[in-house]
């Protein structure tokens, strides 16, 4: 009998591990789902017991449920028909901004016997949003000594959503004086450019309306328009001139407030006040990077004033423009193109995605006990997180299947009686220099299984007991 019990106990503890064996094979794969942004609240995703092969109510009895996040979640589960469905308002262009690809991965869990599943939901676009000026109408000061062949930078529309939704194009409307160029600037960015065609003659005509239209990729085309009011000025025959054809540095992150990061130089071949020269930002610079940077008008010093994160931005284009003090001012403008270098300044984040309550003594070795998770801010060596344990104790850590997975694994048998509870330290340490580390102290439970017998506390006793001794007489 007591043969046959310890045959249970051993059987039991095999499905535990073989079942969390399983899990390590298995989170290679992924259950991959594709909805469109904007559905209703309530939408199916898809049939979770279906994909995974396991009946709803065994499901419910293993107890799946979805590791949630801090935020408020986009998707609930039902464990009594086994489908994910929408729960709140999912919207890319807030979710992904525009990223080429929006996947939200679910981290989902069947707790006994222990096993981790990755729900990707690819979120689609749909085109929801117009393309749009800042203003309806934009004013432009262009000087009548301008020569065929200028260029003048225009205020580019914006265009919630991407990909193929974004804005791919833009129209002027026909006219002799100009014609219309587009530049691509960065991911998914076409900023427009009038250029003169003709010698414009104040004394003729002195102002000029032209209207700009920007049109998505949609199918039917959604479009948006600003109207150009172009006056023609007189006067100062040269520009100013940038000594550098171009402007390109690197900057690293974090750098303090006052760091210059470059001095930018231009020269005027007119004297007195048409030749004395002015620096500043473009007019159409986002009002975030100058959070970030000021110029000085008289230096052209640009130097750092907020806070650069690599982690929120890896480069800057932001446009500079070198103005004479002319009665009729010219100008001209450039581009300075900053590349942020990431520095080591986020520690590494450990996260117990799952772990057993206890684990019996007698269980098998390389028996899983439970599942952790690191991820790092940073990038390149910076961001390659390695983890580990410390402690002499019969537990390791081995990496698992899934990308910045961990098993902690028992290496040597248990003995309760021996000690039965152990504190596990993770360390966590990144790949940079000085490299950065973080620690998580996870508490294991040896449980009690019946491998003891019973023993006398004492060896033998002799007793002498007197004859005709009372019956229930004390011995």
């Amino acid at each position: 009998m007591e043969q046959r019990r310890r045959l249970l106990r051993w059987w039991g503890c095999l499905v535990f591990a073989v079942a969390l064996g399983t899990f390590l094979r298995e989170t290679a794969a992924q259950i991959r789902y594709s909805i469109s942004e904007e559905v209703n609240e309530g939408t199916v995703v898809g049939n979770i017991a279906k994909d995974l092969g396991i009946d709803k109510n065994e499901l419910k009895a293993r107890g799946y449920r979805i590791i949630e996040s801090s935020i408020e979640p986009l998707f609930r589960f039902n464990e009594d028909d086994g489908f994910l469905y929408v729960r709140r308002n999912v919207d890319r262009e807030v979710i992904c901004e525009r990223s080429s690809a929006c996947v939200i991965n679910l981290k989902t869990v069947l707790q006994k016997p222990l096993e981790i599943h990755y729900v990707g939901i690819e979120v689609l676009d749909v085109n929801d949003h117009s393309p749009s000026f800042s203003e309806r109408e934009k004013r432009l000061e262009i000087f009548e000594s301008a020569l065929p062949g200028a260029k003048f930078q225009l205020q580019p529309a914006r265009d919630a959503d991407g990909l193929q939704f974004s804005i791919q194009q833009y129209k002027l409307i026909q006219n002799d004086l100009f014609r219309l160029e587009v530049e691509e600037r960065g991911a998914d960015r076409k900023t427009p450019f009038l250029v003169l065609q003709k010698k414009l003659d104040r004394e003729t005509v002195g102002k000029h309306k032209l209207l700009l239209t920007a049109i998505d990729g949609g199918r039917p085309a959604k479009s948006g328009t600003i109207e150009l009011l172009i006056e023609v000025l007189d006067v100062n025959e040269n520009s100013p001139v940038f000594t550098q054809d171009a402007y390109r540095v690197t900057l690293n992150e974090n750098v303090p407030p006052g760091t210059v990061v470059v001095q930018i130089n231009a020269t005027d071949l007119d004297e007195g006040a048409n030749g004395e020269i002015v620096y500043s930002f473009g007019k159409e610079v986002d009002v975030s990077l100058k959070r970030l940077f000021s110029i000085d008008s008289q230096t052209g010093e640009i130097k750092v004033i907020g806070e650069i994160d690599y982690e929120q931005t890896k480069n800057f284009e932001i446009d500079v423009r070198a103005t004479d003090k002319g009665p009729m001012p010219l100008f001209v403008d450039k581009i300075v193109t900053i590349k942020v270098v990431d520095l080591n300044d986020n520690i590494p984040k450990i996260e117990v995605t799952s772990f057993s309550e206890s684990v019996p003594e007698d269980c098998k070795i390389e028996t899983t006990v439970g599942l952790i998770s690191v991820s790092d801010l940073d990038s390149g060596s910076n961001g390659k997180v390695s983890c580990f344990l410390p402690d002499d104790a019969p537990f390791s850590i081995y990496p698992s299947l899934q990308n910045n997975m961990y098993a902690i694994v028992t290496t040597s048998p248990l003995d309760r009686e021996t000690k039965s509870l152990y504190a596990l330290t993770v360390i966590a340490k990144d790949a940079g220099v000085p490299p950065l580390s973080s620690q998580k102290t996870i508490t294991v439970v040896v449980s009690d299984v019946n491998d003891n017998k019973p023993e006398f506390p004492v060896g033998p006793q002799t007793f002498y007991i007197i004859e005709n001794n009372k019956i229930d007489a004390p011995l």
